[in-house]
């Protein structure tokens, strides 16, 4: 990827300089912990034959001792290396050459912000005996600022660089104890004086020697950006961007890095022309599919979310069995089979109910972790939550955990809050049988509807009986042409004109009324006339869901799907640059009329008076059971004291 302008190249040997110090401090020194306690059951030689702990080894050839029990003796390396063999595996290597390399970063960025924040004048005065009494508060914060960016970048820089090794083990080493802010070396010391425990804790074999490094520079990383949000002094790390060219790691204030990798994917894919109904759903995910490839990794933008038209967020409702999955499957496996071709990283990532965790704050964390790995602007993502009203909490209702309220708040906040950037390299699709059930404000925060209602027509429950039967029978197909009735652009053209007129029964009487009120829809005061009669019928039709009908149209006015020779030779497209692509796109679209408009409006507000008679009908089918409980309880209470 190519630099952008606001760079700085944090040069190689700036970082190598530091090389000695950084293996002084893995080969050994004395910290006395000030916050953290020392776990003395991890410094313990156990039987043999007993792997909970790491038994750690001298370095010393013939010499029969174990190291250190002092708590205050920190030996990273003697730690790390502290297997049954007695050579050094490829993976405790590795992570002691990230460690050394992490350390060394890290001092080179902080070296950079003294020279940038005046801390280095400040600290040559005062090793001179010269500094004044008045700039001793600002010198104080000001090495509080250098322990804040040493830490951050020497977590950030371990995460990065240990990524690519990780497994699917995990490890949990709780919160960050022992985190100093005296100046950047002290709070060096206290970050490995505790990874050094962790390791001894928890790192029983290689595997989870990595997991413990790579779930403590997340913990660390995490309660660092934490305490910086009140930090005075760090303009000087926060408005600049270093990159180190040789790990292609950039640290970019307190925002962490992210490898370019992609997710390995299990699923099962499914064709388009497996998806059998569906027509409107199964084209929109078939058109943002091509979307999501237009992005410019250079740029870090999509076209598409420059022009309009590009879908965000969108929800897929439907019965159950109706092909939701299905859908899920088809759009997956037509973004990883386009970013294979083009060789671009995909990510998928799915949240579920396995997420919810009785930990307080844990279920954030989660669904926060889901939308970073999604929205990483190096990948092409695309995120799904299945059985969002399951999953996300509904405000005020006291069914809802406190796990599920943290989710729903996290999801708000990512899909339509202060902080949103919305670069066009990812997508997020809820998905849920029960639409009514899901908090409003989140469910409005999808940018677009995807009914997903499944087979219609006796075409379509003729062509998915002929899917699901296989090839292993002779019976005849009798007369009808197979998934003839699928062809898509007939297909979504009848839906598209369905939705001229609404389909709920109330959407219906507001419409009838307003037509016969003012006569034809045809210009912006009588659209807008309409979406002020519709907000009179349902309060909840507020001024979200007028910007969620016209990005709508906006997409329909891109109304066009990207050739598949663009897709199948990327020269012709996904390598050019933003500009030349931008135009491509641009030369495509369509003009906006009166008729898109009028259908947008139809179709979202008939999803939201669905929602609400679905929601209302539920609320009162509850009230009756609860009604008919009472009674009967009421009546086996007299009867027993007859």
């Amino acid at each position: 990827m190519s630099q952008t302008a606001d760079q700085m190249e944090l040069r190689e040997e700036e970082i190598t300089a530091h090389y000695a110090m950084a293996l002084a401090m893995l080969q050994g020194f004395d910290h006395a912990p000030r916050i953290g306690k020392a776990v003395e059951a991890a410094r313990q030689e156990v039987s043999s034959g007993i792997g909970t702990r790491r038994r750690f080894r001298t370095t010393t050839p013939g010499l029969v001792t174990r190291r250190s029990t002092v708590a205050g003796a920190v030996q990273l390396i003697a730690t790390v290396e502290g297997a049954e063999d007695t050579l050094v595996s490829p993976l405790q290597a590795t992570v002691l050459n990230a460690l050394r390399r992490a350390i060394s970063i890290a001092l080179a960025v902080a070296e950079n912000y003294a020279d940038v924040s005046g801390l280095g004048d400040l600290k040559r005065a005062n090793l001179e005996g010269n500094l004044a009494q008045a700039r001793r508060s600002e010198f104080s914060e000001l090495l509080a600022g250098e322990a804040l960016v040493t830490l951050y970048v020497f977590g950030n820089a371990v995460a990065f660089l240990v990524s690519s090794h990780q497994s699917e083990v995990t490890v949990e080493v709780g919160d960050v104890q022992e985190m100093l802010t005296d100046n950047g070396q002290i709070a060096l010391h206290g970050a490995l004086w505790e990874l050094d425990q962790d390791i001894a804790a928890h790192a029983s074999d290689d595997t989870r020697l990595v997991a413990t490094v790579a779930a403590f520079a997340e913990a660390l990383m995490e309660k660092v950006a934490l305490r910086a949000q009140e930090a005075p002094r760090l303009a000087g790390f926060t408005n600049a961007v270093w990159h180190v060219e040789a790990d292609d790691f950039t640290v970019a204030g307190f925002t962490p890095a992210t490898k370019a990798t992609s997710t390995k994917l299990t699923m099962t894919f499914k064709k388009p022309n497996e998806v059998v109904g569906n027509h409107i759903a199964k084209y929109q995910a078939m058109k943002l599919a091509k979307m999501l490839m237009a992005y410019d990794f250079d740029r870090k933008l999509n076209p598409f979310a420059e022009l309009g038209g590009f879908i965000f967020t969108f929800m897929g409702d439907g019965k159950p069995g109706t092909g939701k999955t299905t859908l899920i499957q088809m759009m997956a496996g037509l973004i990883h089979d386009y970013c294979a071709v083009a060789g671009y990283p995909f990510r998928y990532q799915n949240l579920s109910t396995d997420n919810i965790d009785s930990y307080q704050g844990k279920s954030g964390q989660n669904a926060k972790a889901f939308i970073n790995t999604v929205i990483d602007p190096q990948a092409i993502g695309f995120g799904t939550i299945d059985d969002i009203d399951q999953l996300a909490g509904k405000r005020g209702d006291r069914q809802s955990s406190t796990g599920q309220l943290e989710i729903t708040a996290v999801l708000m906040e990512s899909f339509a809050g202060a902080n949103t950037v919305v670069r066009g390299n990812c997508t997020f699709g809820m998905f849920s049988n029960y639409p009514e059930n899901v908090d409003d404000a989140l469910r409005q925060r999808a940018g677009a509807r995807f009914l997903v209602d499944g087979p219609q027509t006796r075409e379509d429950y003729i062509d998915i009986l002929y899917l699901l039967m296989g090839k292993n029978h002779d019976i005849p197909v009798g007369q009808h042409q197979v998934f003839s009735a699928q062809e898509i652009k007939s297909a979504v053209a009848a839906s598209f004109e369905s939705h001229s007129r609404p389909h709920e029964a109330g959407l219906m009487q507001v419409f009838d009324r307003v037509h016969d009120q003012i006569g034809t829809l045809d210009t912006i005061a009588k659209l807008g006339t309409y979406l002020k009669a519709i907000q009179e019928a349902d309060p909840r039709f507020t001024g979200r869901a007028i910007k969620n009908i016209t990005d709508a149209v906006k997409v329909r006015a891109m109304d066009f799907e990207l050739p598949d020779a663009w897709m199948e030779n990327p020269e012709l497209f996904l390598f050019k640059g933003y500009d030349a692509k931008k135009d491509m796109i641009a030369e495509l679209r369509q003009p906006i009329t009166v008729d898109m408009v009028i259908q947008e409006i139809n179709r979202y507000a008939d999803s939201e008076f669905r929602y609400a008679d679905k929601s209302d009908e539920v609320a009162i089918d509850a009230l009756v059971r609860d009604f008919g409980r009472q009674e009967a309880a009421k009546k086996r209470y007299l009867e027993g004291r007859g």
